[in-house]
Formats: C-alpha cells, structure tokens, sequence
C-alpha cells in the first residue's frame, strides 16, 4: 500500500510539472526602436503594441524617443538600437556618404507628410499665398518635414529662399515651445500635438502640408544591414506585426483607434486623439501595407533634389529591402 501511494505521489508531481512546462511563457526577444517623434501619426504601431501583434511574433519592443531624423539614425549607426523610424531620406544619406554597412529600409508606415501648419490666428479662408513675407518654423533643413513644406511652397507659386523666411535654426523637439513662447508666425506640428495646442487656444490649424505635398514615403523602418543579415527571422516578425497594425487601423474606425491606443498618449484627451487620428486618415497619411515602391521613392528623392539636398541619386533596389513586407503581405 505505501509503495503504491508513493508511486501515485510521483505520478502527481511529474504531472504538476509537465503541466507547469507547458504552461510557461515563452522567452521573448528583446528589440530597441528608436522612433523620430512620438506622435498619433504613427497609429499602426501604437495600435501593434497594444494589440500584442508584436508579443505574438515573440518580440518585446522598447520605444525610445529620438526627437530628429538625424539622432534616430545616429542611434541606429552606433549600433545604441536594433530599428530606426523615420524617414527614408535618412538612409538615402547615409549610403551616399559611402558607408559600408548603410542601413536599409524594410517597412514603410506612412506615405505623405504628417504636420500640420498652425498659425496664431483661427483662418478659415486658408491660402498658402499667405505665407508670403511671414516666419515660419518648419523642422530641421534636409529632414522630410522641412522638404515637403517646401514643395507644398512651390506648388503654389513660392520661392522658400526668398519668398518667407523658413527657420531651421530650432531643434524639432523644441518647435512647438518656440512658437508658443513668441517665435515665429506659423509651425508645423504632428497630432496630437497640433490639436492640444488647438484646443487650448494658443494656435489653430490651417493646413495639412502632406495633403499639399502629395504622397510620398515619408516614415519606415531601417536597419544597419549587417544586423538584418544577422537577424532576418526578427525583422520578418517585426514586419509581420507592423503589417498586422497598418490593417487593423485600415480596417477601423478612428475613434476605435484612439481607444486603443490612448494608453500611448496619457496626457491627450480622447476627444482629441480622436479627432487627430480622422485627420490623418482623411490625407490618407497610414499606408495599409509595408511595401516601399519604386515610384514613391523617385519621388522622395525629387523632391530632395528640389530642396538642394541630394547631389546624386541611390538605387531603389539597394536602399529598399521589399522582401520581408512582401512576405508579411502573403
């Protein structure tokens, strides 16, 4: 009788821990993003994060803000985070420098610009012929920001060199103090940054510069790509969640976005975040997949060319690796 009850007691504690080995969480791979501005622009992640589509890929993202185009991609050079996001032109850049391991581009998330000119006084009647002769703080020169609001400028008729003065001399994170504190007739703002200051009557939004620029790879992410090489399985399962974020916000409302992702925005009203997410889908400012095509990214580099950025062009096919957003989409 004891043997046969202590066999039984190894029976049960055998059992207790098979089920506890199946029972455990799986180890999760640790990935560093470092994001060039934390704004509702970028929905599809927030809403990828929050969804856990980026947890059942096995992943654990940690978001850290690089505040410039220019910091994300030094982040990302030094080997400080795995994933940069930001624009392409970045990338663009650095392979033109000559770099050996340049970074490549493997998802793209937005395709037009996403800022928003705000002026101190509410204009209803908005014409960019207004702009003439004014200050304007439009973010850091050779950034995408900065060119799409000149072309939007030269759409119109306008010489940005000599007809209204563009102040670069204000770091991007610091825009929205500066213009607040006295400097400057307009800025450009990204949600929901735009519609607080709104809200709060101290600047009104008057235009949507991506709706004016025209589409345009605008945000993706990048990587060194020596670290794609060496880590082609996690950048598949990035892909895969990031793709899963852009359906879902194409595939749903803006005030359900805005309830999912608010934990992102603590300080932003609902209401608000609301109202910045509809706007952004009203320009069509989220791509519903992740692949960058040749087109848009001739168009990038016009537009570079245009503003006086870019002396040379870079081949499509070298900066922009397709394959793992194509693969996400099948």
């Amino acid at each position: 009788m004891k043997k046969g009850l202590a066999l039984l007691l190894c029976v049960g504690l055998a059992l207790t821990a098979l089920a506890g080995c199946s029972g455990k969480t799986k180890e999760m791979q640790k990935v560093t993003v470092c994001e060039v501005t934390h704004s509702i622009f970028y929905a599809p992640q927030y809403v990828a994060l929050a969804k856990g589509f980026f947890a059942d890929e096995g992943l654990d993202v940690e978001l850290s803000n690089g505040g410039g185009a220019d910091k994300v991609m030094s982040a990302v050079l030094s080997g400080n985070v795995d994933i940069g996001f930001a624009g392409p032109e970045a990338s663009i850049y650095v392979y033109n420098e000559g770099k050996e391991d340049y970074t490549e581009v493997f998802a793209q998330v937005t395709k037009c610009d996403g800022s928003f000119l705000v002026g101190r006084e509410k204009d209803d009647s908005f014409t960019w012929d207004k702009l003439a002769g004014k200050h304007i703080l439009p973010g850091r020169k050779g950034g995408v920001p900065y060119m799409a609001f000149e072309y939007a400028i030269r759409k119109n008729g306008m010489d940005p060199a000599s007809d209204l003065l563009l102040d670069n001399s204000i770091q991007f994170d610091n825009m929205t103090g500066a213009f607040l504190g006295g400097t400057g007739d307009y800025v450009t703002m990204f949600e929901p940054t735009a519609s607080s200051v709104e809200a709060e009557g101290k600047g009104y939004i008057v235009a949507a510069v991506g709706e004016e620029a025209g589409e345009m790879p605008y945000t993706a992410y990048f990587a060194k790509k020596s670290f794609i090489e060496k880590n082609a399985d996690m950048i598949q399962r990035f892909t895969n969640a990031v793709y899963k974020g852009q359906k879902w916000v194409a595939e749903h409302s803006a005030a359900e976005i805005a309830e999912v992702v608010k934990d992102s925005f603590p300080d932003t009203d609902i209401a608000l975040l609301t109202s910045a997410v509809q706007r952004y889908k009203d320009i069509g400012a989220y791509s519903t997949d992740p692949v960058l095509t040749q087109e848009s990214f001739d168009l990038l580099q016009t537009v570079m060319t245009a503003a006086g950025e870019l002396e040379k062009t870079a081949p499509h096919d070298v900066i922009v690796n397709n394959t793992f957003a194509e693969k996400a989409m099948q």
